[in-house]
């Protein structure tokens, strides 16, 4: 058969796609409202998607969809128990920002432990030409080398990670919901752990796994950095504790809700201890490459009838 492919967001994904091996049509746009997800796959087979939501009132009017690529590790925009019952294959990218999650956790990590950004207020605001010796020292800073890494969600990317941070000399304790040789238990990382970096899935057991208690569980001049998903730490717990001094610091490049067109209360935050960037952990050149050359790579798979990368309800 000849498949028909629709990419709904392809503005989500700044990379080459090259052709899929097997005969097809081809179609994308830039970006797809939920309102017109319908009428554009009307009569696709497979679906491309990002962050465009799939949920059963639209895909139970989908009767020809047969694969739905997601351009993305996670999957939750997906309703995957609908598309199983109904012969719908998802798949999704894996293992493809094992270089760039890390390098931006570090940037965060660096900028955070070394007060990068107290000190370029500082220099704009006129502070150092205001000064009666050659530097000024308003605001700590911490060497990476022997303080401790803590890592929540120890697959590709938390190992990634702790290759690094030993190669800069940092001692790392890992966490991981699926027990492993070498890891330690949640507490042990909260409680020792001068900087902590979330890479766990978001699921019903991991919202909001990150709250009050656990940042008072944190020493005070830890650092907290999240590039995993918005929903693992309890926003407005975080701005309490940063604003009170409960911890160091917090480098986040993910928030609940995306993008935060309500406003949030992070954003709110007017602090040299707090940095956000705009979900771009993953987004070097490289890796966007990595990952529509594995999307392809899925959708050729599942045209051969051997589907990989496929995600269960």
């Amino acid at each position: 058969m000849q498949h028909s492919i629709v990419f709904l967001d392809r503005s989500t994904l700044e990379a080459n796609l090259r052709t899929p091996n097997f005969p097809h049509s081809y179609k994308e746009y830039a970006a797809t409202t939920v309102d017109e997800i319908v009428d554009r796959l009307a009569d696709a087979t497979i679906a491309i998607i990002n962050k465009v939501p799939m949920r059963e009132a639209t895909l139970a009017r989908l009767p020809n969809l047969k694969l739905i690529a997601v351009a993305a590790t996670g999957t939750d925009v997906v309703d995957k128990t609908y598309a199983k019952a109904h012969g719908i294959i998802v798949s999704n990218i894996r293992n493809y920002a094992f270089n760039t999650v890390p390098e931006h956790v570090f940037a965060l990590a660096f900028a955070l432990r070394r007060n990068i950004v107290a000190y370029r207020d500082d220099v704009r605001a006129g502070r150092w030409q205001e000064c009666d010796q050659f530097c000024f020292f308003d605001h700590p800073i911490r060497d990476m080398r022997g303080s401790t890494l803590g890592i929540i969600g120890y697959g590709a990317i938390g190992k990634s990670l702790a290759r690094i941070a030993e190669a800069f000399g940092l001692k790392v304790l890992a966490y991981d919901v699926f027990p492993q040789p070498g890891l330690v238990d949640f507490e042990t990382v909260l409680r020792e752990s001068d900087i902590i970096t979330l890479h766990a899935p978001l699921t019903a057991e991991t919202k909001n796994m990150i709250g009050a208690r656990e940042l008072r569980l944190m020493k005070r001049d830890a650092i907290l950095i999240n590039t995993g998903r918005g929903g693992l730490v309890d926003e407005a717990a975080l701005a309490e504790a940063l604003t009170q001094g409960v911890i160091g610091g917090a480098g986040f490049d993910v928030l609940t809700t995306e993008p935060p067109k309500q406003g949030n209360i992070l954003l709110d935050l007017r602090l040299p201890n707090f940095i956000i960037t705009p979900h771009v952990a993953w987004a070097s050149r490289e890796a966007m490459q990595v990952l529509a050359d594995q999307l392809i790579d899925n959708i050729d798979a599942f045209a051969a009838g051997k589907p990989q990368n496929v995600v269960e309800a």
